[in-house]
């Protein structure tokens, strides 16, 4: 089966050269066309129903957020590309939608269209892109929400809700506020690079923690966490110094 995909650049060199790689390299697309503006791509989506649409963040018309909100349906696959690490790419990753920096490679986009034939298949496409609508429009101070893809579905969860990851081979398991835990299958190292700048901290191989969650610090017995769930999570030596700065700074 073929899939249908969209270009919209309104950089010329730029819109060939990724026309040309899919082309070339990605065997199960159909490039069905190219838009240059926000109005050109609104219109395609909305008369042709695209599977995969490879949008520019910034273009002079607007930015590829534009499209998304003013389209009819969002039933597709959207693949971001930037030329740099836009404001936006933090919203981008908590919603799992996926993105790849300019001058694209070859073997990130190749994993990119695999991942978004996998997801069409599993026809979890409309949920990501509204996801990602809600964390740009999310009020200065709210959380971000993020996106976990389970045996049964997608899930999308406040990070306020989240106490503590515990890694588990490739899986990880989200230990949440009320009792309720989710697996997901992804490693703790993923997790990682994501939540750091929104209070979790990896206090061990196994666990990364949020550190407004922790209700007590015990220096014995090598220094453990106790958490809001009870939990008592050890603290790996190399990370005490910096675990116990990190709660010094805790205003709450």
């Amino acid at each position: 089966m073929k899939y249908k995909a969209l270009i919209v650049e309104d950089e010329i060199r730029s819109r060939d050269f990724l026309k040309n790689l899919v082309e070339e390299f990605c065997p199960d697309l159909i490039v069905a066309g190219s838009s240059a503006s926000v109005e050109e791509a609104v219109q395609f989506i909305n008369t042709q129903s695209p599977d995969i649409v490879f949008m520019d963040i910034e273009m002079q018309t607007g930015t590829g957020f534009d499209v998304l909100q003013q389209v009819n349906q969002r039933k597709f696959h959207v693949i971001f590309t930037t030329a740099y690490d836009h404001y936006a790419i933090k919203a981008i990753r908590f919603s799992a939608v996926d993105y790849l920096l300019k001058p694209i490679n070859l073997e990130e986009l190749q994993q990119a269209v695999a991942k978004a034939i996998e997801n069409i298949q599993q026809k979890a496409e409309g949920t990501k892109i509204e996801l990602l609508i809600k964390n740009l429009r999310r009020p200065a101070g709210e959380d971000f929400s993020i996106s976990l893809s389970t045996s049964e579905g997608i899930e999308f969860i406040q990070l306020s809700t989240i106490i503590r990851l515990e890694a588990n081979g490739p899986y990880t398991t989200f230990f949440l506020k009320e009792s309720k835990k989710i697996m997901v299958s992804k490693n703790l190292k993923e997790y990682e690079m994501l939540l750091t700048d929104h209070g979790f901290f990896r206090v061990h191989n196994s666990h990364i923690i949020n550190l407004k969650e922790v209700r007590k610090m015990v220096k014995t017995d090598g220094g453990y966490a106790i958490m809001n769930d009870d939990s008592m999570i050890a603290i790996s030596p190399k990370k005490k110094e910096e675990f116990m700065q990190l709660m010094s700074q805790r205003l709450v």
